[in-house]
């Protein structure tokens, strides 16, 4: 242990003779974790974003859309053919006893008016059980029910951010707003729920009873999917495939023929998405390790400067007793302590790093988690090109003839 120690002290002592170029060359190995750490943290944020919000709709939510169509040859693609219609919901909920609760979508944007602000925005026709199925609480007032969802009352349920710019503090709850002309009363306003990944914000809409969409905004007998919660997760694949036997004896399709619908299991596109953005990080820290590598090289060309400059150095050592294996540990050891000092400033840059991302607009709605596992593996990492890059040039300080060095000028 004291002569580990000795070997360190020596090599940081040679190190601190030229400050300026030990630095510099820390540097490659500083941006290099640096970079790994803060791109795994990106890909780390996306990846918890993506399954934060998935908890929040719950694992046992399915999805039901209209599929494609085979005319003569020709395929519509899915969403192509409109099969989907509100019978099919009910059906589903009556008859599927997997299935908790159900409630027919239908879409639309429209400006908003109230007074004389106006907003444009997404209006969603929902069941009365949107709440339920998508998991979402009601921050004021109170959702529409069953009785207005079967009259197609024109009432509705805004979004946070649609309160916040159309009254602007006011209380929402009892006006009423106008949505192409068509005055709706606004009994209640969801709880905030935010931005989905930084692309869209759940929640600029407004929900609307999806019979009043149908017929008062968009003048259409069908529906363009089915919110499902199933009642419980571990019979969620019951529920899908109830609900895929169920439609096709209702769309009277043949044995053998392509359905004209699509059901999504939540779960499932939950692990999709996770596997994604798993790639991603791969590939961003992959990316990002390029310059750890870059930086070894670095390394491997400042320490054969210094097997140059230090060869009669050697020779001296060598004559007074210094074996091969010595000069050969303490060439290398002064490599390992430039990667890991590189590595622990690197380590501080990339957590500054990854803080520093949102306040930079294309990541600021992005979370960034500083993964303990990128962290360690970077620190490693940058110890391992260390001795990898660092073994030649003090192999070649070893195999030096002791007289032919003690001769160098």
């Amino acid at each position: 242990m004291t002569k580990f120690l000795r070997i360190c002290r020596v090599a940081l002592r040679a190190l601190t003779r030229n400050k300026m170029r030990s630095f510099l060359t820390a540097l490659g190995i500083i941006i290099g974790v640096g970079a790994v750490i803060a791109m795994v943290s990106i890909g780390e944020g996306a990846k918890k974003g993506i399954e934060d919000r998935f908890n929040s709709m719950g694992t046992n939510l399915l999805f039901v859309s209209p599929g494609s169509r085979n005319f003569r040859g020709l395929h519509s693609g899915f969403g192509g053919h409109q099969s989907l219609t509100p019978e099919d919901a009910r059906a589903i909920e009556t008859q599927c006893d997997a299935v908790k609760y159900t409630s027919p979508s239908v879409s639309t944007r429209a400006q908003v008016v109230y007074g004389n602000k106006n907003w444009n925005t997404s209006i969603q026709g929902t069941g009365a059980r949107y709440p339920e199925v998508r998991n979402w609480e009601i921050a004021e007032g109170t959702y529409f029910d069953e009785g207005q969802v079967k009259a197609g009352t024109k009432v509705c349920v805004l979004g946070s951010e649609v309160k916040k710019s159309l009254f602007e503090g006011e209380d929402a709850v009892g006006q009423v707003i106008r949505v192409k002309k068509i005055p709706f009363k606004v009994l209640g306003v969801l709880k905030s729920k935010g931005e989905s990944g930084g692309w869209f914000n759940r929640d600029d809409m407004i929900a609307v009873p999806y019979t009043a969409v149908m017929k008062r905004l968009m003048g259409v007998d069908y529906i363009s999917s089915v919110d499902i919660q199933a009642v419980s997760s571990s019979r969620t694949a019951e529920a899908q495939k109830q609900i895929e036997e169920l439609l096709r004896v209702r769309h009277k399709i043949a044995p053998g023929a392509d359905d004209d619908f699509q059901v999504r299991n939540m779960s499932e596109i939950a692990e999709g998405a996770a596997q994604s953005t798993q790639i991603m990080t791969i590939l961003l820290g992959s990316i990002a390790s390029i310059s750890l590598l870059v930086g070894g090289i670095g390394i491997m060309n400042i320490m054969l400067v210094s097997v140059t400059e230090r060869i009669r150095e050697i020779g001296i050592r060598m004559a007074i007793g210094a074996r091969e294996k010595d000069i050969l540990l303490q060439f290398l050891t002064e490599a390992v302590v430039l990667s890991v000092m590189g590595g622990l400033l690197g380590i501080l840059f990339g957590i500054g790093a990854s803080k520093l991302l949102k306040y930079i607009s294309i990541f600021s709605q992005w979370k960034t988690v500083v993964s303990p596992q990128a962290v360690i593996l970077a620190f490693l990492f940058s110890a391992s090109v260390g001795i990898f890059f660092g073994f030649y040039p003090a192999r070649k300080a070893s195999r030096l003839d002791p007289i032919e060095a003690l001769r160098y000028e």
